[in-house]
């Protein structure tokens, strides 16, 4: 079950509630152990730490430096909130336990230039994984996605041997439609990679 919490109530579905939102930066889903809500500059220190243990790396590449631009990484997640266009450069959001109210991990989408497409972006920290975090915040994500900006399909990337990637990826609905060489953003080559596709129901 996945919940959107904001001032406007809309039933969805039996397993979906959507609150759609009329304001700026107060993006707010929960599912049954995780929330999904706008980032903010308190969560700086919980992203630089699950830079440093390599749970960034798919993402950004070398995070060895990642602690020196983190800050300005998140203010500009928060600007581009803002400007609430999943077309423009990426959204991102942070993934929270509901229990311990930690932060760890995120969630968010990526405009592919090269696809012409809005794709899905996530990571959880090293300490977090194994447990379907990321499953589960992505299949609400998606659900958020589709519903507030009427997109028609998802896509994401994924090398093969990131075998953990692809389950995720599978498990929140997506389907493999080609295995090709693929270079995102910051790989420093092509890498065998699953494209995958998501269609709105």
């Amino acid at each position: 079950m996945c919940v959107i919490l904001t001032t406007k109530k809309k039933a969805v579905d039996k397993n979906s509630i959507f609150v759609i939102t009329g304001g700026i930066h107060d993006m707010f889903l929960e599912t049954k152990r995780l929330i999904i809500r706008s980032i903010r500059t308190s969560d700086e220190k919980a992203f630089i730490e699950m830079a440093s243990d390599g749970s960034l790396t798919e993402i950004f590449g070398d995070c060895s430096e990642c602690h020196k631009w983190m800050g300005e990484f998140i203010s500009e997640a928060i600007l581009l909130e803002t400007e609430d266009n999943p077309y423009n450069k990426y959204l991102a959001f942070a993934i929270e336990d509901k229990t311990s109210h930690l932060v760890i991990g995120s969630v968010g989408s990526s405009y592919y230039e090269d696809f012409m497409e809005v794709g899905v972006t996530y990571f959880i920290g090293a300490d977090y994984r194994g447990n379907g975090y990321a499953a589960e915040a992505l299949r609400c994500l998606v659900d958020y996605l589709f519903e507030k900006y009427n997109l028609k399909k998802l896509v994401a990337t994924a090398n093969v041997q990131n075998i953990a990637s692809c389950k995720t990826l599978e498990g929140a609905g997506f389907s493999v439609v080609e295995t090709k060489p693929y270079q995102d953003l910051y790989d420093e080559r092509e890498e065998m990679s699953n494209i995958y596709e998501l269609m709105k129901n």
